[in-house]
């Protein structure tokens, strides 16, 4: 077996491991963020289980930790009181980002973890099988239930070779992007393999495997070798640490191969992460911004770098260049060294250990801005300024850029890289997080007023006669349905109020036109969905009216929401059926619980014709659409 097999084999709780087969695993470990925590924590309240049944859940508070009105600090305070009723670890404001802490601290090779945060692959740079999921999703896994996915295809990535100079980690997940672009990754799992693989660190691995995400990617892994042992054994951790390794005649579904000796310095042009080029071909362009950090390159490993090579130098006067260390450890590191005052020294602006600027949270470039950012994703309009140019790039490029003021290979303008040492133990302090009681019935869960209670769906009538009120193109990001930022962010546990901002900045209208409508209908594109794996997307467009979602393919983590929250999921037939669909037309799909009950062709008629369309759903996944979501499933099948 390969390794995503050998931890699948081991999880197995229903199904089989046949690709395109719908499989149940049981989840050792979960992981939340504010962001989507807060929805997640009441859909678990409401489901009634009195404890969580994982092995380990963590709390973290790292997305909406800007706290310009009473609503995120009414919600941390919500999610340390039930963590602490339900037996969940809470990690508060200042411990650092949740998928680097949760790698330092808590992740285990050769378990599974769901969280509520697209990201959260990263733990495959540890060996672990974890997974991106919606809020609901992963209420249920806490709850004890299975965490369902479509059996992938194992795609074994040949990493041959060593990288060079100034080349990194980041520049392996970018070839990869411009390889198989943003849904090349869909039903697939990225394992990594070959020699290439004993040249990287458990940071450089989790770089590759968090970015993975950005390919469509169910998730990536790496196995868990004598590295990841040296890892944990800095971390203090050496009891967590197991060998999991392909078997010498692992088989594979398809292979990738990456020569790193022949890899150069990348960087993905806006607006997508698979618009990647060489930097070389991009030279000269003027920077205005460059931000080191977020959960893809915030580790200490990274920060070190970046303080040697702006040791006795100066931040380029045109260019607004900030840090964001991922984690206390690495930030405590840092201060504990001379690391922390090179720096400073340079002109660089240091950030909090959170996810900031990723998400929209603070640092919106000016008008028109070229900024330069070590993150994952440079969706239009996702840094808060619509007219920014976002690239995507290894800390080596943006510290070129920081330096020059412009876009500049750094094998050109560096001298020999500099040797990083990292320490033999890393700085341990777990005091700031909070274990919960081993009884916690009696913890009063506090509540502010910007918490608001779930709402309840109605069941699928027999017969839906909707319209369509909205028509949108390809890759639309769940940024694009539902913005993330320092305004939107903060109503993420009010689904009345943040509603109002579905598909806004596609088209301001939509949300009273969704209102005004019965039976709302969404027409999109291939991709529909990318991105993040906040449930909002799924949850807000519902609370509307949407019914139906009809597109060319959707992305795993969004269909899965849709479907969660009883929006039935539908795909073309035959693509060129899209151009027949405008906004505004009716659209009638007579008998369609029957038909998709009996497995039967769907036909969505609209303006005299009729439209074959495709869902692809299993049995359980049809009953939570019948029953209105899944939450209204689980009720009605406790009784």
């Amino acid at each position: 077996m390969n390794v995503a097999k050998k931890i699948i084999s081991q999880h197995l709780l229903s199904g089989k491991m046949e690709i395109g087969h719908e499989i149940g695993l049981r989840i050792d470990q979960t992981l939340t963020q504010d962001a989507t925590g807060t929805m997640a924590y009441l859909q678990f309240e409401a489901m009634g289980v009195p404890k969580v049944k994982t092995k380990l859940s963590v709390s973290y508070v790292d997305h909406n930790t800007l706290q310009s009105g009473f609503e995120n600090a009414d919600d941390h305070k919500f999610l340390q009181t039930i963590a602490a009723k339900y037996g969940i670890i809470f990690s508060p404001a200042g411990n650092g980002i949740c998928h680097q802490v949760h790698l330092e601290r808590f992740g285990v090779p050769g378990m599974t973890l769901t969280g509520s945060d697209s990201h959260t692959p990263t733990g495959g740079g540890i060996g672990m099988l974890a997974f991106g999921a919606g809020g609901l999703d992963v209420a249920c896994a806490m709850a004890g239930q299975p965490f369902y996915i479509i059996m992938p295809k194992i795609v074994k990535v040949n990493l041959k070779g060593k990288l060079g100079d100034w080349v990194s980690a980041k520049d392996i997940i970018l070839e990869l992007l411009r390889l198989q672009s943003v849904k090349g990754g869909r039903g697939k799992i990225y394992e990594f393999s070959g020699e290439g693989v004993k040249t990287l660190s458990v940071p450089e691995r989790a770089t590759i495997t968090n970015m993975g995400t950005e390919l469509g990617a169910t998730t990536s892994i790496f196995p868990s070798d004598d590295i990841t042992r040296n890892f944990l054994e800095k971390q203090d951790r050496k009891a967590s640490w197991v060998r999991i390794e392909p078997d010498e005649n692992a088989t594979y579904d398809e292979e990738i191969e990456i020569n790193l000796n022949t890899l150069e310095p990348l960087i993905a042009a806006p607006h997508m992460p698979d618009k990647v080029k060489k930097v070389k071909d991009l030279k000269g362009i003027k920077v205005d911004q460059v931000g080191i950090g977020s959960c893809t390159n915030s580790s200490l490993a990274d920060m070190l770098l970046t303080a040697e090579t702006l040791k006795g130098k100066k931040i380029n006067k045109n260019v607004s260049f900030v840090i964001s260390p991922g984690s206390r450890q690495v930030l405590a590191t840092l201060a504990n060294s001379d690391a922390l005052f090179h720096i400073i020294e340079s002109g660089a602006r240091i950030l909090e250990s959170a996810c900031g600027p990723c998400i929209g949270m603070g640092q919106a470039p000016k008008s028109g801005a070229v900024s330069l950012r070590t993150f994952n994703r440079n969706f239009e309009g996702r840094s808060g300024t619509k007219n920014a140019q976002i690239y995507l790039c290894s800390p080596e490029v943006a510290l070129a850029a920081a330096l020059t003021g412009e876009i500049t290979d750094p094998t050109n303008y560096f001298n020999k890289k500099p040797l990083i040492e990292m320490p033999e133990k890393f700085l341990i302090d777990d005091a700031h997080f909070q274990l919960p009681p081993v009884d916690g019935s009696n913890v009063e869960v506090i509540k502010g007023p910007n918490i608001k209670s779930l709402n309840e769906f109605v069941p699928l009538d027999n017969s839906l006669n909707g319209k369509i009120v909205l028509k949108v193109g390809d890759n639309i990001s769940t940024d694009h349905i539902l913005p993330a930022g320092a305004k939107i962010l903060p109503l993420r546990s009010n689904l009345p109020a943040i509603s109002e901002y579905v598909f806004a900045a596609v088209d301001k209208e939509f949300a009273s036109r969704a209102k005004s409508t019965s039976n709302g209908i969404i027409i999109g594109g291939e991709n529909y969905g990318q991105g993040s794996s906040r449930e909002h997307a799924a949850l807000a467009p519902r609370y509307l009216g949407i019914r139906i979602v009809l597109v060319k393919s959707f992305a795993r983590i969004h269909l899965a929401n849709l479907i969660n929250f009883g929006i039935l999921p539908l795909t073309f037939d035959d693509l060129s059926d899209y151009n027949k669909i405008e906004l505004g037309n009716e659209i009638e799909f007579e008998d369609i619980k029957n038909i998709i009950r009996e497995n039967k062709t769907v036909y969505a008629k609209a303006k005299n014709s009729k439209i074959k369309v495709n869902y692809n759903l299993t049995q359980r996944q049809k009953d939570i659409i019948f029953a209105g979501g899944l939450l209204n499933w689980i009720k009605k099948t406790a009784n």
